[in-house]
């Protein structure tokens, strides 16, 4: 009987560890998605902006201790798409994004997300129009 439960708790424990592999392998992917979707461009630009009220004898520790902050983000960016996506899709993404388009989408990301971001407050300003018409 003792033996039994014995193998019980290290078919467990193995499980556990192949587990924590493989999540830690979709992790990974998943990171490396983000990434190459534009992200990091993304990062380093909002470090640069943000940095540039730092004096430039101090820009370089700055922008170490900024840049240190990246894995954290990655990981909880990570997370949030691990429970949105499995990881076959995530390596569908990667995929995708390591094709000719991909990289071409990549690239226009940023932009076209900040102009998206223009038209939908031009148009919700005209939906507020709207509605005070109505009040």
């Amino acid at each position: 009987m003792k033996k039994i439960v014995l193998a019980c708790l290290f078919m467990i424990a193995v499980a556990t560890q192949v587990k924590a592999q493989d999540n830690s392998e979709f992790k990974n992917e998943t990171i490396e998605f983000i990434k190459i979707t534009g992200a990091t461009s993304a990062f380093d630009n909002a470090i640069a902006q943000i940095g540039a009220m730092v004096p430039d004898d101090k820009k370089e520790a700055y922008t170490k201790e900024a840049n240190g902050t990246l894995d954290g983000l990655y990981s909880k960016m990570a997370d949030l798409y691990m429970a949105e996506f499995t990881q076959d899709e995530i390596k569908e993404l990667v995929a995708f994004y390591n094709t000719d388009l991909g990289k071409k989408l990549a690239s226009k990301q940023t932009t076209l997300a900040q102009k998206a971001m223009m038209f939908g407050q031009s148009w919700g300003m005209e939906v507020q129009t709207i509605a005070q018409k109505y009040n």
